[in-house]
C-alpha cells in the first residue's frame, strides 16, 4: 500500500493514508516523500471528502473509516485493481510470485533491467536498497511487480496477483501459507494454477526445479516454461556454488551450455536461487549476460531481509522479515554459512497469520533449532486467532528443549532487551525474526548494548 501511495503521488494525485501504528522502514519512507500517515483510523481522516479511497486487505468491516466510506458511498477500489487500471494495463507486467523470495527477486530483477538501461517501472513489498525506494514509475515498457497470493480486499477474497495479467512469471516456490485465508495446501496451489493460466502463449514462466508443488502448478501452462535450480536437466542449472566470508559465487549453465559466472555479497543458497531466476527472466528479455553479472554484483539487498542493523563490540544484530518456518530456516542457515563459528541467536515474534497458528508448529520448532539460543515472545494479538487454532509458544519452547536447544519465552521486546543484552558476547550474531515492528527491539537492543559496553555501534 505504501508503494502504491508513492506511485499515485508520482502520477500526480494528492495522497494520504491511515494506519493503526505505522513503523519503519515504510513509515520513514512515506515521510521522506511527503505522504502523511494519519493515526489512528478515524472518520476525520476522510475529511474533506476524497475522490477515491483504496482499501488494503488488512481492512475489515468495523473499521471506522471503511464504515464511513460505505455510508457516504465514496468511490472505493482495491489496491491491485487500481494498479492494473492506472499502471499495468499499458505496460508489460513481469510478475514475481511464490511463497518465498518474492521481494528480493523482484528487487533483483528491477535492478538488472535498470542497469541494462531498460528504464523499468516496479513495485515491491520492501525498500530496495539500490533504489532507496519500493517503487518507480518510468518510461520503459516493462512493469516489474511482486505478485502476492494474499487476498485483495474485504470485498474481493481472490489473490492480488490475479489482477495483474502478467506477460511473464517467475515462480519461486509453493507452500502452505496464509493460514487465515487458505484452508489447506490444495487451496494455495489452486491460486497459483490460476496465475499460471493467465500467462499468454507468447509469454514465459521461469519456475524453480525442486518443489513438487511448483511442478503441479505449471503442468497446464500454455506458454514455454523454463526451470531453474540445481537439477542436471534444468534449463538454468546452478553449479560450482561456493560461500566465502564476504561473497557468494556460482555458475549458471543455459540449457547445458554457455556457462556464466556470478558473484555477489549476499549470503545463502536461497539468494543464489533468487538471483538465478531474475537472471533467467532478464536473459529472456534481451539483456546480455555481462550486463546481468555486473548488475547482480552491485545488488545490495532489501530492507528487512538479512539486514545488519548494528555491529557493537563484535556483536552483529540482524533484522529479517520472518513469516514462515521455511523462511526462518533459510535465514538462519544463511547466517550459519556467513558467520561460521559464531553463537547464533534467534529472537522470534510469532506475528504473521500463519505463524500465529499451530498448523506449522512442528516445522517452526525445526527451523528455530538451527540457532544456538532461542528467545520467543507470546504471539501477536492472540485474540485475533481462534483458541483451537492458536500456536502454543510453550509447546514450541518445550520442543526446542527436547531437541537440546536453550529456549525460553519472554513477555515482550523490553523484557528481551533486559535479559539478553547482558548475555551477549563478542562474536555473537543475533537474528531478530518478525514481520512487524516487534516493540521497537531493532533500536532498543543496540542502544542497551551501547549502554552496557560503553561503545558506539559500527
Amino acid at each position: 500500500m505504501a508503494s502504491l501511495a508513492g506511485l499515485l503521488k508520482q502520477r500526480g494525485f494528492k495522497v494520504t493514508g491511515s494506519d493503526t501504528a505505522a513503523y519503519p522502514p515504510m513509515s520513514d519512507f512515506l515521510a521522506s516523500i511527503s505522504i502523511p500517515i494519519l493515526q489512528p483510523y478515524s472518520e476525520a481522516n476522510l475529511k474533506p471528502r476524497p475522490d477515491l479511497v483504496i482499501v488494503g486487505n488488512a481492512i475489515s468491516r468495523g473499521n471506522p473509516e471503511l464504515e464511513y466510506v460505505l455510508d457516504e458511498r465514496i468511490l472505493l477500489r482495491s489496491m491491485p485493481d487500481i494498479l492494473f487500471d492506472l499502471f499495468l494495463r499499458t505496460r508489460q507486467p513481469l510478475v514475481v510470485a511464490g511463497t518465498h523470495g518474492k521481494t528480493t527477486t523482484t528487487s533483483m530483477l528491477a535492478w538488472i533491467f535498470q542497469s541494462a538501461g531498460k528504464d523499468p517501472s516496479f513495485l515491491v513489498g520492501g525498500i530496495a536498497e539500490n533504489f532507496g525506494s519500493s517503487f518507480a514509475l518510468r518510461q520503459g515498457k516493462h512493469f516489474i511487480i511482486e505478485g502476492d497470493e494474499y487476498d485483495t480486499a474485504f470485498f474481493d477474497k481472490g489473490p492480488k496477483f490475479l489482477h495483474y495479467f502478467p506477460q511473464a512469471v517467475i515462480l519461486t516456490s509453493v507452500e502452505f501459507d496464509h493460514a487465515d485465508i487458505y484452508a489447506d495446501l490444495d487451496a494455495v496451489k489452486l491460486a497459483f494454477k490460476r496465475l499460471v493460466n493467465l500467462v499468454p502463449r507468447k509469454g514465459r514462466i521461469i519456475a524453480y526445479d525442486a518443489n513438487q508443488n511448483v511442478d503441479e502448478c505449471i503442468t497446464k501452462a500454455l506458454c514455454p516454461v523454463e526451470r531453474y535450480g540445481m537439477k542436471e536437466d534444468s534449463f538454468w542449472r546452478i553449479t560450482n556454488l561456493q560461500f566465502e566470508p564476504e561473497r557468494t559465487t556460482w555458475t549458471v549453465l543455459r540449457d547445458g551450455k554457455e556457462p556464466v559466472n556470478f558473484d555477489f555479497a549476499l549470503a545463502g543458497e536461497f539468494n543464489v536461487l533468487n538471483a538465478t531466476a531474475a537472471a533467467a527472466m532478464a536473459a529472456n528479455h534481451g539483456i546480455d549476460p555481462p550486463q546481468i553479472v555486473e548488475a547482480l554484483k552491485s545488488f545490495k539487498s532489501v530492507k528487512r531481509r538479512l539486514e545488519i542493523k548494528a555491529e557493537i563490540d563484535g556483536i552483529t544484530i540482524i533484522d529479517d522479515f520472518a513469516h514462515h518456518p521455511t523462511a526462518i530456516a533459510a535465514t538462519l542457515g544463511a547466517l550459519r554459512v556467513r558467520y561460521p563459528g559464531a553463537r547464533l541467536w534467534a529472537i522470534f515474534e510469532p506475528r504473521s497469520n500463519t505463524l500465529r497458528r499451530k498448523v506449522l508448529q512442528k516445522e517452526l520448532v525445526s527451523s528455530l533449532a538451527v540457532a544456538d539460543e532461542i528467545v520467543i515472545t507470546p504471539i501477536f494479538k492472540p485474540e485475533a486467532v481462534p483458541e483451537d487454532e492458536r500456536l502454543t509458544t510453550a509447546s514450541v519452547v518445550n520442543g526446542l528443549k527436547r531437541a537440546g536447544k536453550p529456549a525460553r519465552e519472554l513477555a515482550d521486546a523490553d523484557a528481551i532487551v533486559e535479559a539478553v543484552a547482558p548475555e551477549l558476547r563478542s562474536g555473537d550474531v543475533v537474528a531478530i525474526l518478525s514481520n512487524g515492528g516487534f516493540g521497537g527491539i531493532y533500536e532498543k537492543l543496540p542502544r542497551r548494548l551501547e549502554e552496557l559496553r560503553g561503545v558506539q555501534r559500527a
